[in-house]
């Protein structure tokens, strides 16, 4: 299917699914084209990644060998950092969102809160916090980024830093 129909995203990570079904959730994620295969020994990963591998060349998926990282103890997947702790915000995204002057639009707010929600589930009370700002997207609402938004944006960036390591359950 070729790239910018409408309908290309939805199907080639049903694709995806269909061709990876049986390791989805067990030994690997999968979204889009980023595959993730985890397993708690190293001889035991290694397995699994031979068994990816191998349906990979049976199904003449072809990856890209520049982006491909092997048998790391950590990295950057999905804008998230993976590692045996559990998941982290990346910092490298967080350092840009941490230098940003307050919005002046409701564009840049509409952007902040974008940028910022998607580290939601790191920052107690997200929506809580943001609530003054969020009140500004409103149709009729005239813009005042008031002393409320600006404590409110400080406080997402202050917790955004601040953000804890999410453990994976058993």
């Amino acid at each position: 299917m070729p790239i910018g129909l409408c309908n290309a995203p939805g199907t080639f990570q049903r694709c995806m699914m269909v061709i990876l079904h049986d390791m989805i959730e067990k030994t690997m994620e999968v979204f889009m084209d980023d595959f993730l295969v985890f397993r708690d020994s190293f001889s035991s990963c290694l397995s699994h990644l031979d068994t990816m591998l191998q349906r990979c060349e049976d199904t003449n998926l072809i990856l890209n060998e520049e982006k491909c990282h092997f048998m790391v103890k950590e990295g950057i997947f999905l804008g998230h950092k993976i590692s045996k702790n559990g998941l982290e915000v990346d910092r490298a995204k967080v350092d840009v969102i941490a230098k940003l002057p307050h919005p002046n639009t409701v564009k840049g707010v509409r952007s902040f809160l974008g940028h910022a929600g998607f580290y939601r589930q790191f920052t107690q009370d997200f929506s809580k916090i943001a609530r003054p700002m969020t009140h500004l997207l409103g149709k009729e609402t005239p813009f005042v980024f008031s002393k409320d938004c600006i404590d409110a944006f400080e406080t997402l960036k202050k917790k955004l830093t601040e953000a804890p390591i999410l453990v994976v359950s058993d």
